[in-house]
């Protein structure tokens, strides 16, 4: 199993930017997929962006140019750089692994963003 534990979120003005982590436990982190998720008030979970093992990303059309995933397999740490953050980036955004059939999630890190 993988454990997770997200970091970075917060308060931040539009247009401004801020870096979300999430620290892995577990030796699966190398070969998991890595993602970050995201959910609004009465809105379903959905994909930011994903990152394979060997650094292929893919992102939401509502966020390309504007986020970028990247992991570290040394340190075991997923982060998603966010910059000109609009207020429906708002949300609480949750980190995710997926490896052979199984799915492991962090607890969440509260982004908001003022207009």
């Amino acid at each position: 199993q993988v454990q997770l534990v997200e970091s970075g979120g917060g308060l931040v003005q539009a247009g401004g930017s801020l870096r979300l982590s999430c620290a892995a436990s577990g030796s699966a982190f190398r070969v998991a997929v890595m993602g970050w998720y995201r959910q609004a008030p009465g809105n379903k979970r959905e994909l930011v962006a994903t990152v394979t093992s060997g650094g292929s990303t893919n992102y939401a059309d509502s966020v390309k140019g504007r986020f970028t995933i990247s992991r570290d397999n040394v340190k075991n740490t997923v982060y998603l750089q966010m910059n000109s953050l609009k207020s429906e980036d708002t949300a609480v955004y949750y980190c995710n692994a997926a490896f052979g059939g199984f799915n492991s999630w962090g607890q969440g890190t509260q982004v908001t963003v003022s207009s």
